[in-house]
């Protein structure tokens, strides 16, 4: 009789560290500055900024910041939004998800902001999802 093996569906993880170049907070655009510090005033959490000029073509910097509810979404939003207009004359190419407040991204073309409520942000995770490209050093009074 044959002997059946009893498999598992449980896998083994696996940790890997990637060795991070960081772009420094200095280098980087006013508005995009502007938009962490924004963003940073309105009371987001886990600010992060990630630098995709060597691994994308279509924007250079992904903005990502966490919001406790939809209204706080959406006033970080609207508080970016206003602020680059008023201080710098800069206005963004389009703005989704702004009613629901689940994720709302604000595409400036050079930049990406992307708020998301905290359940949105672990589900879809968009730091694993650019593992590859440098991050930024944000200042400690903005975190």
């Amino acid at each position: 009789m044959e002997e059946l093996q009893e498999k598992s569906l449980q896998r083994e993880t696996v940790t890997v560290e990637v060795e991070q170049n960081l772009t420094p907070f200095s280098e980087l655009d006013e508005d995009v500055k502007l938009a962490l510090i924004c963003a940073s005033e309105k009371k987001a959490t886990h600010l992060i900024a990630i630098d995709l000029r060597e691994v994308a073509s279509f924007t250079e910097f992904f903005l990502i910041a966490t919001a406790n509810n939809q209204r706080q979404a959406q006033a970080i939003s609207d508080e970016i939004n206003e602020q680059l207009k008023k201080q710098l004359n800069s206005r963004s190419v389009r703005i989704e998800g702004y009613s629901t407040g689940e994720w709302i991204l604000l595409d400036y073309g050079d930049f990406i902001v992307h708020v998301f409520e905290k359940n949105a942000r672990e589900f879809y995770d968009l730091e694993r999802l650019w593992l590859d490209a440098k991050r930024v050093e944000i200042p400690k009074e903005l975190t």
